[in-house]
């Protein structure tokens, strides 16, 4: 009995890790949108500082996982949790990498204003942070339907990305000296739509981790 105990407060532990690794990440997503709207060379400069801290808090993850299953000996329900958690602390990190590409790309442009105004892009930020929201309120109350859910909207962040490229590849035609500009915009936008792609991940674990069942979603 005071296995189980430790055990769940192992998992609750992990858990609440996750979630605060998710926070990070939404921040990280938030600021860089907000550097490149500003051509802030400086916050750009906080943010692939503070990728160090996410990585420091995947592994610390990951090392938490690792022990629960070294020392607690969980059952199959309890190591499909553990797993999840393992996975999502990667993908999460992997958000915060795109965040950082960003930051950088925002710096490479910083000389020069903006081609255009920023419409699409912070969209596709808004909807990939509505997206993470949802797919981890899914992963901490077992839920797969809004896991599921959380996915649908990955649709709406390819066809925004479509449209950049399109407006964007007419931008470098119509006149090359935009081609510098346009290409680290074109990257952005792809930054972006990986992260939503990344939550698709998360969402596949979250039913593996309630069901049993490994579910390709989109």
């Amino acid at each position: 009995m005071q296995a189980r105990v430790m055990l769940e407060r192992d998992l609750s532990a992990i858990r609440q890790d996750v979630l605060r690794l998710g926070g990070m990440v939404e921040q990280a997503i938030d600021r860089c949108i907000e550097a490149l709207k500003r051509l802030d060379v400086e916050m750009a400069r906080e943010i692939i500082a503070f990728d160090e801290e996410i990585n420091r808090m995947r592994y610390q993850i990951e090392e938490a996982c690792l022990e629960a299953i070294a020392t607690q000996q969980p059952m199959a329900s309890d190591l499909r949790a553990i797993i999840a958690a393992m996975f999502c602390a990667t993908n999460l990190e992997r958000m915060g990498d795109h965040a950082k590409s960003i930051a950088k790309l925002t710096i490479e442009m910083a000389d020069e204003p903006l081609l255009k105004p920023l419409i699409d892009i912070p969209r596709m930020a808004q909807i990939a942070k509505e997206m993470l929201r949802q797919v981890l309120e899914a992963y901490v109350e077992h839920d797969p339907e809004k896991a599921r859910a959380a996915v649908t909207r990955d649709d709406e962040v390819d066809a925004l990305d479509e449209q950049v490229y399109r407006e964007l590849i007419t931008y470098m035609m119509q006149d090359p000296r935009t081609i510098f500009r346009a290409t680290r915009l074109l990257w952005i936008s792809h930054n972006l739509e990986r992260i939503a792609d990344r939550v698709t991940n998360i969402a596949e674990r979250v039913i593996f981790m309630v069901t049993g069942e490994l579910q390709e979603l989109n």
